[in-house]
């Protein structure tokens, strides 16, 4: 006797399986998640008929491959059993105790505990720019980069660097290249400092992990500019620091604006050469204000000099460091904007009463650079290729930020605001009427723009819509496409 046919699916009629097609979980995943937990928690009981994968994927407005692929994990963990010519049931031997039991015969999937889920958290949310495509914020130019003369360095590198530092040792650093850096500090940044103070990590975000939780405990306070980098605030967030915004206007950070209720910080972190994401400068007297009230509070001052090698107009602002008292301020740099991110390495300058604990707190907390990397890069530094490849992209990173200012101005003036960049690798542009820069990152993702919402910068309610637009890695024909693409965007919002 013939199976009665369904006119539609029961866990489809019970709203078992939704999915969230702008979510982060891979739409699979989704469909899998939600019938393994209706399965676990009994309300699809063994034996349970499922629809067709042509079916399911009419119901949920998904790909036949998407829901194959969710069939296909239900299957390998036998949740779901499949016989030649039939549609797929539940599998008709689970255990009664679905919830409690695992499915698969294997230990159930540990879960997070209160800290993992902080340092999992994450905190730049929906509309981010992580895919790789045009307009990220943040990426260098990949077809600056000089690959053979790093070729070069590295293959030197393997061959000379045989010696100790490829064992046990040295974690905060190969000595080489911290003489390197303090040298080129000195020079282009007035930051002076013995090599040993020169602690080399394998990123920013290590580093900052690093310092807050070394110098910071648990519910102390850190203040972050608002708007001010996600990083920051996700070493915060970890750390367990309440975090407080630092108003920014087109002066940098404003320490006199902050609140006078605001809990005395332990951390205070900024950008004053160019103000991430906005891109201002901050002027010498509120530099020097920034200076007091650490020295008065008691605070650390971070310092994030991420892209100071990019100056287009004017003069360079001096680092904090080098006007600070000994102690006052760490100095934070990396070389992802001028050279690779995926290079993998960044430093920071610190006062000597640290050098010995932090350098321990770099093999602690695992976050040392590639020796050879780390030795190729001196290598590259001492031969004048550094220099040389600064020099290179300093110019051709200001024609493609001017270029796109003027495209966008000239095609969406009447839309947005921007300003021309004084250096940097990415510009902010924000809108003259509210948008919802969320749902425009996203849908310029789908066109292969990488752009990120100007909002997901901010900590508080107030919140400027806008985008971070990255382009030091953008073609003339990008730039067009990228803009034209904005603009319908934009045209396609009004008329709806």
């Amino acid at each position: 006797m013939k199976e009665p046919v369904l006119a539609k699916p029961p866990l489809l009629a019970e709203g078992i399986v939704t999915v969230d097609k702008m979510g982060e979980i891979p739409l699979p995943e989704q469909i899998y998640r939600a019938i393994r937990d209706a399965v676990r928690s009994a309300v699809l009981r063994p034996g349970t008929k499922l629809p067709s994968t042509r079916r399911l994927a009419a119901v949920l407005d998904v790909s036949r491959n998407t829901v194959n692929a969710a069939y296909g994990l239900l299957l390998a963990e036998g949740i779901v059993s499949v016989r030649p010519g039939s549609a797929p049931r539940i599998t008709e031997d689970l255990p009664p105790e679905g919830a409690s039991v695992s499915l698969s015969g294997s230990p159930a999937a540990p879960l997070l505990s209160r800290r993992g889920e902080t340092m999992a958290a994450n905190l730049r949310g929906r509309g981010w720019g992580h895919r790789f495509g045009a307009f990220q914020p943040g990426a260098p130019a990949l077809d600056c980069f000089p690959y053979e003369e790093w070729a070069r360095c590295l293959r030197r590198a393997a061959r000379l660097e045989r010696g100790a530092d490829l064992l046990y040792r040295n974690f905060a650093g190969v000595p080489e290249l911290q003489k390197q850096l303090a040298a080129h500090l000195a020079v282009e940044r007035g930051v002076h400092a013995e090599p040993e103070q020169i602690l080399i990590t394998s990123s920013m975000q290590s580093s900052l992990t690093l310092v807050s939780q070394a110098l910071a405990d648990a519910g102390d306070s850190a203040w972050l500019e608002e708007p001010g980098y996600v990083g920051a605030r996700t070493a915060f967030h970890m750390a367990g620091l309440s975090i407080h915004p630092l108003p920014v206007d087109g002066e940098g950070a404003d320490i006199a604006k902050m609140p006078a209720a605001a809990a005395a910080p332990r951390l205070i972190y900024v950008t004053p050469s160019h103000q991430f994401p906005l891109g201002a400068r901050m002027p010498l007297a509120r530099r020097l204000a920034l200076l007091e009230a650490a020295r008065t509070g008691g605070a650390v001052i971070l310092e994030d000099d991420y892209d100071s090698e990019f100056l287009f107009s004017g003069r360079p602002v001096a680092a904090l460091f080098g006007l600070a008292e000994e102690g006052q301020v760490i100095y934070l740099s990396t070389f992802s904007k001028s050279l690779l991110p995926g290079m993998r390495v960044a430093y920071c300058v610190v006062p000597p009463a640290l050098v010995e604990p932090l350098a321990q707190a770099v093999r602690n907390f695992g976050c040392a650079a590639n020796v050879q990397a780390q030795a190729a890069l001196a290598s590259f530094m001492d031969s004048g290729g550094y220099r040389k490849h600064l020099k290179n992209i300093r110019q051709i990173y200001q024609a493609r930020g001017s270029l796109l200012v003027e495209t966008l101005k000239e095609r969406l003036g009447n839309s947005i605001e921007v300003d021309r960049p004084t250096g940097n690798v990415q510009l902010a542009l924000t809108f003259r009427q509210p948008r919802d820069d969320v749902a425009l990152a996203l849908e310029m993702h789908e066109r292969g723009f990488a752009v990120s919402p100007l909002s997901s910068y901010y900590i508080g309610s107030e919140k400027r819509s806008g985008l971070v637009v990255g382009f030091a890695g953008a073609t003339e024909k990008q730039i067009a496409q990228g803009v034209e693409a904005l603009g319908d965007l934009l045209a396609n919002k009004r008329a709806g």
